[in-house]
């Protein structure tokens, strides 16, 4: 158990030094050292000047700043957000903000011993009103001698204030377990050099921890199915959940505690990572029709990565099927997903406002691409639009059998 007199006088040591640094409105007798219950976090409450704020602190705040420096904990700043230019406006105009979460600490960056955590955009129009010489003072929280499950308790509470997406929620969690999963990601070409999982994963930026997450679960799924039992075995993969808990995720990790040596697995993701580029290159510089702005992405359609995944993993054993599934990003058709051809995809039962195979990322739609894929690593002709039909007829004509096994099974249980 730790002393908690010897943490509250460290607290209290460092209150003081924050008040002598800062200078807060209320009188340092005034500053009341308030506790977290839950977690133990100590912080107080209270107001500084703006220009205190802005030459004393700093948005640039690495979760953990031992291990993982160079990735910060913040989400990015949303400098076209309607919100946040009427922020700056108001900031301009002598409004005080308020709830502006902190941390005080000198361990890392001692030049800007406030860390700001929650509330960033209230920082920058904070700055922009100084830079016009307004200098009001504003409410801060700020809490002192974090640990890292205590700063990212901080994050998260202080990001849902602003609606916490949850790829920015499962990018906190990430970072907050190691860099394992983003380094491995940067090492398949996933990711680039240097970069972090999205805040919220848009067409054309980076991949956000579900994706990579719903990747390699796929895979693993994919390893446990017999390829001469496919077409009775039910191969719909899944998509990871986000913004929560992920239970197969990290069961998974304690399964395979070697997942990051595994090198078949990063074939296969630099193989996938090939494959994005190939399509988004196939769009490059056309000037006769303009593309639909999916399809250069439609690699990154959850449905389509996970079924490749999946594939991937299913073959793994089998060298020359799946350097069939590998080279589909060597195809010499206009680009090797065929997108528009997946766009004439349809079945006798889909709904009117289906658009075609690759707009969705329910199971049938993932299921869909798991027998297109796999049909596909057998010729190695690539995705045609006669390959598209006959993988969606096998897919309802698979769904129809493992429905009439199940029924039977259930029968038998009655007799």
């Amino acid at each position: 158990m730790p002393d908690t007199k010897s943490l509250s006088a460290h607290a209290k040591s460092l209150f003081q030094e924050f008040a002598k640094e800062f200078q807060p409105l209320e009188k340092p007798d005034q500053l009341l050292e308030l506790t977290d219950s839950r977690t133990g976090a100590r912080y107080c409450e209270c107001h500084i000047k703006g220009g205190k704020i802005v030459n004393l602190g700093t948005v640039d705040v690495p979760l953990d700043p031992e291990e993982q420096p160079d990735y910060r904990a913040n989400r990015e700043i949303m400098v076209n957000s309607s919100a946040y230019q009427t922020m700056i406006k108001d900031a301009k105009q002598k409004r005080s903000f308020s709830n502006i979460v902190t941390e005080y600490t000198k361990e890392f960056d001692p030049e800007h011993p406030l860390k700001i955590i929650g509330g960033q955009h209230r920082y920058e129009a904070i700055r922009e009103a100084l830079n016009d010489g307004v200098d009001e003072y504003h409410g801060v929280k700020v809490y002192v001698g974090l640990d890292m499950k205590q700063r990212l308790d901080v994050q998260l509470i202080s990001n849902t204030n602003i609606a916490i997406s949850g790829d920015l929620f499962d990018r906190l969690q990430e970072t907050f377990q190691g860099p394992a999963l983003r380094d491995w990601c940067q090492a398949a070409g996933l990711l680039e050099s240097g970069q972090d999982f999205a805040d919220r994963y848009e067409r054309g930026g980076p991949i956000s921890v579900k994706m990579a997450r719903t990747f390699i679960t796929n895979y693993f799924r994919g390893m446990s199915v017999d390829p001469k039992d496919f077409d009775l075995t039910d191969t719909s993969p899944i998509v990871c959940p986000t913004g929560g808990p992920d239970p197969e995720w990290e069961k998974l990790k304690a399964d395979h505690p070697k997942l990051w040596d595994d090198e078949k697995l990063l074939k296969a993701a630099k193989e996938f990572a090939a494959l994005i580029d190939a399509q988004r290159e196939a769009f490059k510089n056309q000037k006769k029709k303009k593309p639909k702005p999916d399809f250069p992405e439609k690699a990154l359609n959850m449905a389509v990565m996970a079924a490749w995944a999946y594939v991937a993993g299913m073959l793994h054993p089998n060298a020359q099927r799946l350097s069939r599934h590998f080279s589909l990003r060597n195809s010499t058709r206009k680009d090797p997903l065929n997108a528009a051809a997946l766009v004439q995809g349809k079945h006798k039962s889909d709904e009117p406002n289906y658009r075609g195979l690759g707009y969705r990322t329910d199971p049938r739609e993932r299921g869909r691409f798991v027998e297109l894929f796999f049909l596909q690593a057998e010729d190695g002709q690539g995705i045609t639009p006669s390959a598209i039909d006959i993988a969606i007829k096998k897919y309802h004509v698979k769904k129809a059998q493992l429905e009439v096994i199940k029924a039977k099974a259930k029968a038998k249980e009655k007799q």
